[in-house]
């Protein structure tokens, strides 16, 4: 069993660097390059299954060159059969065409700017991972394998995990069910249920201090301002990270053997423009030490404003996690697919939850203990698909500071 781990973060409030000489390929360079065209990028998928590497390749190069070509359902189906369906490279081309179809939308704003964002952001990530509640969620995860390199997803099996966080004491999961099977009276809560579950677990309750690490001034994480993007309806900037191992909170570790190491990171953050807050954040592991048994490791998270006792919070809502592992005769890939399903205020037990014959599909709304919760409308305003709208006042739902007040600028043309 093997699984990433985030060590205990430090809220702080010094300045995060900016770096853009450490990253090729700047925006001046990109716009001098020609697009993709679909045969090139055809060719590139038709040698993915052989040579699974060139996957990352050909993320990179759609996110440097862009497309020249509308992209189509049949490029979309060509796509999902030869890279196994990846999300990263999925998402990477809706991108490319977003920014295709409207360039200006698309364009970056000044560095002053971005500067500007990414200073507010840290901020308020850092104070408002500093004020989460004590709760309980539902993790339902879906576990695949591929071997070798092959990215030849086979089901593993689907899990529901309730977990309890609570500030002084950490996160305690139980075990509900695997395949819809409630799990036995023998499976108690603990810090860890791989020994009822065999195979690649993940808590994700540390998502939020794995977010907040990136941002402490001890990790000194280089940014770049490289892209805009829309997430769940929302405008945002996206920049790439580096954080150096010397510096790195980051731990991959063996829940068997107890091996552990600390590695280095590199990755993107999808930063809402008005609201100031990450809605999306890769983490890609490097630096991992040579003869380690984890070999790569990989996630990507989702976070959206989830109510718990009437205030809101931005919490994990979907992650995607990934690890490729050496085993004596062969290589194996473990892909745990998570959704996180009824955020409620914690409780005495974590039972509360346990549902296990309920339609998990639809499980974002409360159980049915706390009627009052089910219907929201009645005690706040529906949020819209867009996403949450911006407060009347700049301070943010979950008790983080307000973003420092800047000097009033012209009115910007609507985008």
């Amino acid at each position: 069993m093997y699984f990433l781990r985030n060590l205990a973060f430090l809220l702080a409030v010094l300045p995060v660097s900016f770096v853009a000489a450490q990253y090729p390929g700047a925006p001046t360079q990109q716009q001098q390059l020609q697009p993709l065209t679909s045969k090139e990028i055809v060719s590139w998928l038709y040698q993915i299954p052989r040579y699974p590497e060139k996957l990352t390749e050909l993320v990179e190069e759609i996110r440097t060159r862009g497309i020249g070509f509308p992209l189509t359902d049949g490029m979309r189906s060509v796509v999902a059969t030869k890279s196994g369906n990846d999300p990263l490279l999925r998402r990477t081309l809706e991108e490319a065409e977003r920014r295709r179809v409207n360039p200006t939308a698309s364009a970056l704003p000044p560095s002053a700017e971005s500067d500007e964002l990414l200073a507010r952001t840290r901020n308020v990530t850092l104070a408002a991972a500093n004020a989460m509640p004590d709760f309980i969620v539902k993790q339902l995860i879906r576990r695949s394998v591929a071997y070798g390199t092959t990215t030849n997803w086979i089901p593993q099996d689907n899990l529901s995990i309730a977990v309890g966080y609570r500030a002084n004491q950490g996160e305690q999961y139980k075990l509900l069910s695997i395949n819809g099977v409630p799990a036995g009276e023998e499976v108690k809560e603990g810090t860890d249920y791989s020994k009822y579950a065999k195979g690649a677990t993940s808590s994700g309750v540390e998502y939020i201090s794995a977010l907040a690490d990136i941002f402490k001034p001890d990790t000194r994480t280089e940014f770049r301002m490289v892209d805009t993007d829309t997430v769940q309806g929302r405008r945002t900037i996206v920049f790439e990270y580096l954080v150096k191992k010397e510096h790195s909170q980051l731990t991959l570790a063996l829940s068997d053997t107890h091996a552990s190491a600390v590695v280095g990171s590199q990755g993107r953050i999808w930063i809402d423009r008005e609201m100031d807050r990450v809605l999306r954040f890769e983490q890609i592991a490097t630096e991992i030490p040579a003869g380690f048994p984890i070999t790569a490791a990989s996630s990507v998270i989702d976070y959206d404003w989830v109510q718990i006792n009437e205030r809101k919070y931005l919490l994990p809502t979907h992650s995607e996690i990934r690890l490729t592992t050496a085993q004596p005769q062969f290589v194996l890939q473990s892909r745990n697919d998570v959704r996180f399903r009824g955020y409620q205020k914690y409780g005495a037990e974590l039972k509360v939850v346990d549902e296990v014959g309920e339609d998990d599909e639809s499980t974002s709304a409360p159980p049915k203990t706390k009627p009052q919760a089910e219907k929201p409308a009645a005690a706040t305003p529906a949020i819209p698909a867009s996403g949450l709208p911006k407060p009347a006042t700049d301070t943010p739902v979950d008790d983080a500071p307000p973003p420092p007040k800047l000097k009033a600028k012209p009115a910007k043309p609507a985008i």
